[in-house]
């Protein structure tokens, strides 16, 4: 009668064991979801990610003159500024180019027979080169100013401060031709403003 009290007990035990394994997963399980809604979930505490108080760099306080020099920068005169020294050179270097595709830099209207000599061809360039800077420089230069100004105006960066500058160049342009001509450049300009926009956002 020994044997069987002896694995009645075994099997009581395994069972306890088995039950106590069972109550200390659940447990585990319980103590990760917890730890998960802290660190993910509605528990989650947002902290000051402050450097100085993480043990980083704190930010360096900025300098008189460091702060003129970022007023500077951001101002409406510098932008135009900087617009117009990059459509000066970009123009320069488009001019040059088509010109140095077209088959009749150099040639004198009144004798095309004449072969141009290269002194003739480089002036022609340069005139052109020249042309098309001032043209890009001015057009650059209204463009950046009267973005500026809008944007500055309604307190807002998106896409309409290009199309509203884009408009308002493209129709000063073409206003020296007539109204028409205002209106085509006021559309035009800003389409191609907002494509720009557009592809660039």
């Amino acid at each position: 009668m020994a044997a069987p009290v002896g694995s009645s007990n075994a099997a009581i035990s395994s069972c306890s064991d088995q039950s106590t394994v069972v109550s200390r997963a659940e447990n585990v399980h319980l103590q990760y979801s917890v730890l998960l809604q802290h660190l993910i979930g509605d528990k989650r505490q947002i902290k000051d990610l402050n450097p100085g108080i993480m043990g980083g760099l704190s930010n360096p306080h900025k300098t008189d003159e460091q702060k003129m020099i970022e007023r500077g920068m951001e101002s409406c005169a510098f932008k135009a500024a900087l617009a117009c020294i990059g459509g000066f050179v970009l123009g320069g270097a488009f001019g040059v180019f088509t010109a140095g595709i077209d088959t009749n830099v150099g040639f004198d209207p009144k004798d095309p027979l004449k072969t141009p000599t290269a002194r003739e061809v480089l002036r022609d360039m340069g005139q052109r080169g020249m042309s098309y800077a001032k043209n890009f420089a001015i057009v650059g230069a209204m463009f950046s100013c009267t973005e500026c100004i809008i944007e500055s105006h309604r307190g807002k960066s998106d896409w309409k401060n290009a199309v509203y500058s884009g408009c308002i160049t493209g129709g000063a342009i073409g206003f020296r031709a007539g109204l028409k001509a205002g209106i085509l450049g006021c559309g035009g300009f800003a389409a191609f403003s907002a494509a720009i926009e557009y592809y660039l956002r």
